[in-house]
């Protein structure tokens, strides 16, 4: 199997074959005549001139130019050279090198004149051809350019395609990652009750301690299956959430707060929105604020009371208020937190389009929180 050739060495090969063949028919047509040792070395020396071109353009069609002041055969190089800089280099340098070359072949002409045509219809014919190649030479130019720059704009094109699919992919992962936050520690903090009443009231009866058992073990089971689903969906490149339809929204805040409280916690709620549905982003972004708020209260103030205010109708803003006293000074939390789960549920407000606050006032602990509610 033979080497491919470098794209220089055929560029040097078929320069100096073109070149060369075209030199040496007009030196073959010259053969013979008083200046035939001159025509001689500016032929050898054209074609030296002609390679130069390949190299330094500019440099290599002038002194083909020059060498076309004394001999007709230089020609070939001089106008290949005007043809090459009009290809590589900006429009004046190659309009300038295309005049040296025309005043050069006027040179040539009044030196050593074409029997068979006048000087002024050889000057107009030298004019002409220079302007062609000159023309040619520019739009080739323009269109590598042109070319050049859609190739460029399709990489940066397939770049950014490539960049912004990436980020839609770690949007949705960390939106995954947010939502089995909120699933889990949810689950997870309702085990962590039940157990925390087996260890203190060992003394309950069997019915109950059957009861909180089969909570703890339902809990666990549950966690387990959605931890093995977000495992298997990371494994996944596309429609990660889409596997996790439906979505809760308001219209499931019964069974979080019926579970809230089978798990032993006081939960007061105000209802004022008069049953009305929210659009399905608040909807279920205002779940996700309860379900933080009521995971929080269990965590960091077991035993302690929560109220829930909501309040809203469609046209203004659906509010979101949960509050809950304090935990004594140094107890420890019931169930060990990160702290990322508010900064969460703040980034997952903002993208649904509203704003939540959470502070510490007097003797109590209050997440607000408000989302827009089109009419």
């Amino acid at each position: 199997m033979s080497a491919k050739c470098p794209p220089r060495t055929v560029a040097v090969a078929s320069m100096a074959a073109g070149v060369g063949a075209v030199t040496g028919v007009s030196l073959w047509g010259r053969a013979g005549g008083p200046l035939w040792p001159l025509d001689v070395a500016v032929a050898a020396a054209s074609v030296v001139a002609a390679l130069t071109q390949l190299w330094w353009p500019a440099r290599g069609a002038l002194a083909a130019a020059l060498l076309a002041t004394l001999s007709p055969v230089a020609t070939p190089a001089a106008t290949t050279g005007a043809l090459q800089v009009a290809q590589r280099r900006r429009f004046p340098v190659a309009a300038a090198v295309a005049a040296a070359g025309m005043a050069a072949h006027l040179v040539q002409g009044l030196w050593r004149p074409s029997s068979g045509i006048s000087l002024g219809w050889w000057l107009l014919l030298v004019c002409a051809s220079y302007a062609a190649l000159l023309g040619w030479g520019a739009l080739a130019r323009s269109r590598r350019a042109l070319l050049a720059s859609l190739r460029e704009r399709a990489r940066r094109a397939e770049a950014e395609q490539g960049r912004r699919v990436a980020e839609a992919r770690m949007a949705e992962r960390r939106e995954l990652a947010r939502e089995m936050h909120d699933v889990l520690a949810h689950r997870l903090s309702l085990v962590a009750t039940h157990a925390g009443a087996l260890e203190y009231r060992p003394d309950s009866s069997p019915e109950q301690l059957a009861r909180a058992a089969g909570v703890i073990r339902t809990g666990v089971h549950q966690a387990l299956e959605e931890l093995r689903q977000v495992i298997g969906l990371l494994r996944e490149d596309d429609d990660l959430l889409d596997e996790l339809q439906p979505r809760p929204t308001l219209a499931d805040l019964p069974r979080l707060l019926g579970e809230a409280r089978e798990a032993g916690q006081v939960v007061r709620v105000n209802d004022g929105t008069g049953g009305a549905s929210p659009p399905a982003t608040a909807g279920m972004t205002g779940y996700r604020v309860v379900q933080e708020g009521l995971t929080n209260a269990r965590k960091h103030a077991p035993g302690q009371p929560v109220e829930v205010a909501l309040s809203g109708a469609p046209g203004t803003r659906l509010l979101i208020d949960i509050r809950n006293p304090l935990p004594a000074p140094g107890s420890a939390p019931a169930v060990p937190g990160g702290g990322v789960g508010l900064v969460g549920l703040t980034e997952r407000v903002r993208l649904a389009g509203g704003q939540l606050d959470h502070q510490s006032t007097g003797e109590e602990f209050r997440l607000h929180a408000w989302l827009p509610w089109p009419a």
